[in-house]
């Protein structure tokens, strides 16, 4: 391409939103990741725990899978299904309260 053209060059900077209706909300993805969104309805911690927020190769090459939500146990031994997400600081709060002895008993 010469440098002396005058041509102008054209290059999407916005959407035009006018142009078109906008999406219904269920259309979109609402977050950056898809496996991030909560489901509207109620689930069981069974079906929270078969959802995969993240299921793809890494920069590396390594294969990554990320569950959307992670199903652990409190210190009165009930089960949550924490959200990778909305629920990260529960998640870590509860890795730092739980240790394992030698035996491999979990300790509160």
């Amino acid at each position: 391409m010469s440098s002396n053209s005058h041509e102008p060059i054209n290059q999407p900077v916005s959407v035009d939103r006018h142009s078109r209706n906008e999406p219904d909300v269920n259309e979109r993805h609402l977050t950056a990741n898809p496996g991030d969104r909560i489901a509207d309805e109620p689930q069981s911690i069974e079906e929270k725990s078969k959802q995969i927020a993240v299921d793809s190769p890494d920069i590396t090459g390594d294969h990554i899978t990320v569950p959307t939500y992670f199903v652990a146990e409190d210190e009165s031994g009930e089960q949550k299904a924490l959200h990778h997400v909305k629920d990260a600081e529960e998640i870590s709060d509860l890795i730092r309260k739980a240790r394992v002895d030698e035996n491999g008993e979990r300790v509160w």
